[in-house]
């Protein structure tokens, strides 16, 4: 067999060889991410019975407007006996609704949500 013959069977054969490895190196890691998002539980909440209601008072900005309202739903959150700091946490909050409205006054926003807590 002439020697160019030779190496062209061996590149090939290195090609296809370093195809396969590459297949496996890429598929792997994605395997391992099914497998655990498969075994790893979603966090689980628990959530209070009644949505709370808070408003804020008029600001300037309406990302001041945003923020007053967060400190007054978490407030309110905190200030109820069953509920507590726990619950407290906007961003775990179902079912939650943004509302702002800008007047002469300034912008005012109305939040409300569900407060829960992480089990």
């Amino acid at each position: 067999m002439p020697d160019g013959v030779l190496w062209k069977k061996v590149n090939t054969t290195l090609s296809l060889l370093a195809r396969a490895l590459r297949l496996v190196y890429l598929s792997c890691p994605m395997a391992i991410c099914v497998c655990v998002a498969i075994s790893v539980p979603a966090f689980a909440k628990t959530c209070a019975p009644q949505v709370v209601y808070a408003r804020g008072e008029p600001a300037t900005f309406e990302w001041l407007a945003r923020l007053k309202t967060h400190a007054n739903w978490r407030a309110k959150v905190r200030a109820m006996p069953d509920l507590g700091d726990p619950y407290a946490n906007w961003s775990r909050a179902k079912n939650s609704t943004e509302r702002c409205f800008s007047g002469p006054e300034g912008t005012i926003c109305q939040f409300s949500g569900t407060p829960c807590r992480k089990d």
